[in-house]
């Protein structure tokens, strides 16, 4: 079984701060403000900044959050409106590779991320209302309130990826 969440980054997060103490609605709204987290982050900067121990552009990491959110968004609504709970993995460099994160336009990805967490919080709160729980490949079951904070470290921490590669810009 793989472990994830707060076994497998710490709590606090050990790298990012992020606290997995926070009720699934907590979750909801923290999710709910990454774009204004992510668009305050990236105004007046290029969004093709690169930091040297990391392969994405800030920008980048915004265009990977939004897909990681729009993937659970659909997972959470196939097992609520179709009893789909079996999930499989992932691999979201595969995704960043296929979709060019790299290049994706920063206004766009704010854009499109603006888009998912809509998606994502209607999703993720008739899936915490409705009980879901599905079962990961190879996390095994994952409950909604799971799910949400998950996702809500997600944005959280690749926040914090983006403030990293901007501090690395800012002094070179």
């Amino acid at each position: 079984m793989e472990i994830w969440g707060a076994t497998l980054y710490g709590d606090p997060c050990r790298d990012c701060g992020f606290t997995w103490s926070l009720t699934p609605r907590e979750a909801v709204r923290a999710v709910q403000g990454l774009p204004s987290r992510f668009g305050g982050l990236l105004a007046g900067r290029t969004g093709y900044e690169r930091h040297p121990d990391l392969a994405w552009t800030s920008a980048a990491y915004v265009s990977h959050v939004t897909d990681n959110l729009r993937n659970w968004a659909e997972r959470l609504a196939g097992a609520r409106l179709s009893g789909v709970v079996e999930v499989p993995g992932y691999d979201p460099d595969l995704a960043g590779q296929a979709r060019h994160y790299n290049e994706i336009a920063p206004a766009a990805a704010l854009w499109s991320l603006e888009r998912a967490v809509d998606a994502w919080v209607d999703s993720a709160t008739a899936a915490l209302d409705s009980g879901v729980v599905l079962q990961h490949a190879t996390r095994g079951a994952q409950r909604a309130e799971d799910v949400a904070r998950n996702n809500a470290h997600d944005g959280h921490h690749h926040a914090w990826d983006v403030e990293r590669i901007l501090a690395a810009d800012a002094s070179e």
